[in-house]
């Protein structure tokens, strides 16, 4: 390969890549350079011109001249006369000489080496060029193209035609893709594996839907209107808490507009995810009231330091407080930073029982268990829904059945003896938390 097919072809595959042409100037130097390295030792005496846009490369090699009998004739940069004088009669000692080699000099090992040397520098530049670009795009909103569906991810194109995943886990479960669709999607962050960056996109993020309602309430955008705090169950249910700088500004109010306007183009790009707009306060217990919503609390309780909080409510609120799926009340949790614990209120009528009075059907350490999540009479614990109390304690499935038949037992007990003539009572089993 000579000197002028060498440059075109990388200066054409640098356009290609959108490589400028000062960086492609110094990838080409600093390749040639080490050509010279590796053949004469020593570059510093060696002069490189390149001009890309006709393919020439001259590379001069400058020495002084010596005295045939001087010490420093082995010197890289210097020359004996004698062998100067083969290049040009005339020349004397102390003059200088520049000599030009050839890149045929180098042989054709090395050409073909330095030419997938340019190539590979190019990649890497390209390489960590796309990291430093969405490694400072993280929690940004980019558009692209569907280009490949797979199982486990998507691939898509941004507008540069990088390739961009956005993995099964990251999707909105409603989602459905096709190849040339164009999505919108969240910058969720930069992986490097094997030496190239993997950028990973985010539909599910609670990032894509700040970018989003920034994009469709201007008052967000212009600091007017801070999101304190976003969770998300995706394509279901979204809690948002929002506070206004400026007591003129009603924040639930501007994020949802007119008619509920700026919400509804959120929703339609989230498929239709239902989302709570509530007013963030300082209050813990006002706030954990709004988190709940619409469920209407009657009490709580709150242990800051175990980072636990039971409420009561009315029984047709119970199941507005746990949602469907549970997805209320796991969202309030998290949205609040607590554990929230929901009782449905004993009817005042109803006579209660300790549960140490149980002592002997129950093991003294499941009684334990059972008051470290807030269950202490017998009628608490038959409020709460048994898979609940596997869930939040470590008892098995068999040791939850069991207290339950024990206390339901003496419960069905009382009942017989104060109203004999009475049927007996049904279970009635009410979910109280996912």
């Amino acid at each position: 390969m000579n000197t002028l097919n060498l440059i075109e072809s990388f200066s054409e595959f640098a356009k290609f890549k959108n490589i400028d042409r000062p960086t492609m100037m110094s990838i080409l130097e600093e390749v040639f350079r080490t050509m010279i390295r590796k053949k004469f030792d020593d570059d510093s005496n060696f002069d490189v011109i390149i001009n890309p846009d006709n393919g020439d490369l001259e590379i001069w090699r400058n020495r002084e001249i010596v005295d045939d009998e001087s010490e420093d004739i082995w010197d890289h940069d210097k020359i004996p006369l004698s062998e100067a004088q083969k290049i040009e009669p005339d020349f004397e000692v102390g003059e200088e000489v520049s000599e030009q080699v050839k890149l045929e000099d180098f042989g054709r090992r090395a050409v073909l080496m330095a030419r997938q040397t340019l190539i590979q520098r190019v990649k890497d530049l390209e390489r960590d060029n796309l990291y430093q670009k969405y490694k400072d795009m993280v929690g940004e909103i980019i558009a692209g193209e569907v280009y490949q569906v797979w199982g486990r991810e998507t691939l898509v194109l941004d507008q540069e035609e990088n390739e961009l995943s956005l993995p099964k886990g990251e999707q909105i479960p409603k989602d459905r893709y096709r190849k040339g669709d164009t999505i919108r999607a969240v910058v969720h962050r930069v992986d490097v594996l094997n030496g190239a960056p993997k950028i990973i996109l985010s539909r599910a993020a609670p990032a894509f839907l700040e970018r989003l309602m920034e994009q469709e309430v201007p008052e967000i955008a212009d600091g007017l209107i801070t999101i304190k705090n976003i969770v998300r169950e995706p394509g279901e249910r979204a809690k948002v808490a929002v506070e206004s700088y400026d007591d003129r500004i009603d924040p639930v109010g501007a994020c949802v507009g007119m008619k509920g306007s700026r919400i509804h183009a959120v929703v339609r790009e989230l498929e239709n995810e239902n989302i709570d707009i509530i007013n963030y306060t300082d209050n813990l217990e006002l706030y954990i009231q709004r988190a709940l919503s619409p469920a209407r609390i009657s009490t709580m309780k709150i242990n800051e330091q175990t980072g636990r909080v039971s409420v009561f409510l009315k029984p047709d609120q119970v199941s507005l407080a746990i949602g469907r799926g549970g997805a209320n009340i796991k969202l309030a949790s998290r949205l609040v930073g607590m554990e929230i614990d929901v009782f449905r209120e004993a009817d005042s009528y109803e006579e209660d029982i300790t549960l140490e009075e149980f002592s002997d059907e129950i093991d003294q350490w499941i009684i334990d268990e059972l008051k470290k999540i807030g269950l202490d009479t017998g009628r608490a614990v038959l409020a709460v829904n048994k898979a609940d109390i596997v869930r939040r304690t470590e008892l098995e499935e068999e040791n939850v059945e069991e207290v339950f038949r024990v206390i339901q037992a003496e419960f069905d007990g009382e009942d017989e003896e104060e109203t004999p003539a009475a049927e007996p009572a049904t279970d009635e089993s009410t979910e109280t938390k996912e």
